[in-house]
């Protein structure tokens, strides 16, 4: 067994923090979402809550609110050595797991959808799908996010699911930016 001096160790490297590769999902209590996300930035703890704008009636008035594209969850990628401060955080229920671990969300969907928020695509709630077309996005702002192909009206509409939480979205979409995935379910 070979010990490392801290001597040998640059200083920068012992005071950075490390970062897990792995995306879990945190599942929180009902509209505790932002709140949650908030105490994670201030621990240093990278979360990702996407959010996208509706605009509610009521009789007296409209107003644009900010809700939650999927209530009661935020993404996280925490170190290993974090996973604990996250679950003690008020709001904070559980992580998702499968099998009692913690369950590891696939990277390219969850990146594929921040750059989409980032260039402020309008996605819609979508009923969770386990059969239809499986397609790959290969042009434009999610390119290499995966999903379902779905018609509604007159337009092309991309579906991603995250399994883990079994929760879907969509997003118009042209159909020559996917390319079908073989080896997939049949379309719907």
């Amino acid at each position: 067994m070979t010990l490392v001096s801290t001597t040998e160790i640059p200083a920068a490297a012992l005071a950075a923090p490390v970062v897990s590769e792995h995306w879990l999902a945190v599942y929180t209590c009902a509209r505790h979402e932002k709140k949650v996300a908030h105490q994670l930035q201030e621990r240093g703890i990278e979360c990702f809550l996407p959010l996208y704008r509706s605009v509610r009636r009521w009789k007296d008035r409209r107003k644009e609110l900010e809700l939650v594209l999927f209530p009661s969850y935020i993404f996280v990628r925490p170190a290993f050595k974090d996973r604990l401060r996250v679950l003690q955080l008020p709001g904070v229920v559980r992580f998702v797991t499968f099998n009692g671990e913690p369950a590891v969300l696939s990277g390219g969907d969850i990146e594929a959808l921040r750059n989409g928020m980032a260039h402020r695509l309008q996605p819609e709630h979508h009923p969770y799908l386990t059969a239809g077309r499986r397609v790959k996005v290969v042009h434009g702002p999610l390119s290499g996010a995966e999903g379902f192909l779905s018609r509604w009206k007159n337009s092309s509409r991309l579906v991603i699911s995250i399994d883990a939480i079994m929760r879907s979205i969509s997003v118009e979409i042209d159909e020559t930016d996917v390319a079908p995935l073989f080896g997939g379910a049949s379309t719907l």
